[in-house]
């Protein structure tokens, strides 16, 4: 492990950089807006399960193949995106179910939730190369100390200061939703609304550059 004062400037740093709003932030509080917070939670945990592909493909040096294979890189984002704008239209669709009181706010599970978290976060690059960006600076290799887990247990550490960002979000989101909630007409546009953020996150993934 880093020396204590290196370690103390991680947890730091990753706790500014995962405190900053960003697309899983959105994406959660857009799952938690449409569906209820329980769905939010668990798409927090799919995110933060989809994470540990990254961290693992990042501690033992799988994600450098984006860099020689840029086609990888580019399917990867373009699956991401085209998943993003299909769960956008998803919760398009039910709205118009809403109209004949055909769906319930249970209607989709939560294992669902899970899973799509999960596959968002895996069919993420950005992450990917973010890992491999951000957790070298905090390695050190003196005294024998082994780096593929160094970038292991920093990467996890990580991944649970991100992950109770998008804890904090969903709960926070559960309290605009609970205000809304009585108005089914307020219900519909926040699904409108969190179905056109799925679809700019999707958008947005699209047009970043490559590698």
């Amino acid at each position: 492990m880093p020396p204590n004062e290196l370690l103390l400037t991680f947890l730091v740093t990753a706790t500014l950089y995962g405190y900053v709003p960003g697309p899983a932030m959105l994406f959660v509080a857009a799952q938690t807006a449409a569906r209820g917070r329980r769905h939010g939670l668990m798409t927090s945990f799919g995110i933060h399960l989809g994470t540990y592909f990254h961290v693992f493909a990042a501690a033992f040096g799988i994600t450098v193949l984006l860099h020689f294979f840029p086609s990888v890189y580019i399917g990867m984002k373009m699956a991401g995106s085209a998943y993003l704008i299909w769960l956008g239209f998803g919760l398009f669709r039910r709205v118009e179910d809403m109209k004949t009181n055909a769906l319930s706010d249970r209607s989709s599970s939560e294992a669902q939730a899970l899973f799509e978290g999960m596959l968002v976060e895996i069919l993420n690059p950005k992450t990917a190369l973010f890992y491999v960006a951000f957790l070298p600076q905090f390695t050190r290799i003196e005294d024998g100390q082994t780096l593929w887990l160094q970038l292991l247990v920093l990467g996890c550490i990580a991944n649970v200061i991100f992950s109770s960002s998008d804890v904090l979000c969903a709960l926070l989101a559960e309290v605009v939703r609970r205000r809304l909630h009585r108005s089914t007409g307020r219900q519909r546009l926040l699904r409108v609304l969190a179905g056109c953020l799925l679809i700019a996150l999707g958008l947005h993934l699209a047009v970043m550059p490559a590698l």
